[in-house]
């Protein structure tokens, strides 16, 4: 396994206990709430973490970029959003576990990659749903700052010699929202790394007066 990528499966699961805390705090009212993705409400969301740790299975046994695209949306809540993304998670840790796996080049929609930095691509995706899913239900936002600058430092690396990156400014933007372009004096990286992955993190009042989620591509 490369340094860049050193405990990637211990971060992985960090990720995803960041995403349950934040999953545990819907309330039934709030699964239809929008999310900062335009596309989604907050099932849709879930749906789409729970889908995205089983098509990484899928790669890991050999499936294709077609096939993961092609099941991208496709139901595996089943009714139970919670139990479904735990199960997926722990499911997607253990393949990941196996003897060469991380080695394994796998045909991502982004191009062909090592499963170490699939995962590293996984698990940043699901910091930055993490942040979306907080936003959505009001839940705490605060990610492990820790954590927060390991992905940040590693950008470079997690997205290297692949089709399209988040922090590219040339990039096609088909996966990945652009970045927001205001860089406030002071920033902090937990507001950074979610602008940098195309979310407004300030807060918008509406004419209601409630925060206004913006919509940037997922």
């Amino acid at each position: 396994m490369s340094y860049r990528f050193t405990g990637i499966i211990d971060r992985y699961l960090l990720s995803g206990s960041e995403f349950t805390r934040r999953l545990h705090a819907v309330r039934p009212e709030q699964w239809t709430a929008p999310t900062p993705c335009a596309e989604w409400d907050v099932q849709r969301l879930v749906n789409h973490m729970t889908r995205g740790n089983l098509n990484y299975v899928a790669l890991l046994n050999g499936g294709s970029a077609a096939e993961f695209l092609r099941l991208r949306d496709t139901d595996a809540l089943y009714a139970d959003p919670v139990g479904a993304y735990v199960r997926s998670e722990r499911e997607c840790a253990a393949a990941f576990r196996r003897s060469g796996a991380l080695a394994q080049i796998l045909d991502h929609p982004l191009g062909p990659m090592s499963g170490e930095q699939a995962l590293a691509v996984r698990t940043t995706d699901a910091t930055i749903h993490t942040w979306d899913l907080a936003r959505a239900v009001d839940a705490p936002e605060e990610l492990d700052l820790g954590f927060v600058a390991w992905i940040e430092d590693h950008l470079t690396d997690i997205y290297a010699d692949l089709a399209e990156s988040p922090v590219s400014t040339d990039t096609t933007h088909r996966f990945f929202a652009a970045p927001v372009a205001t860089s406030p004096v002071g920033e902090s990286r937990q507001a950074r790394l979610p602008r940098l992955m195309g979310r407004r993190v300030e807060p918008c009042l509406t004419p209601a007066g409630r925060p206004d989620r913006p919509a940037p591509r997922p």
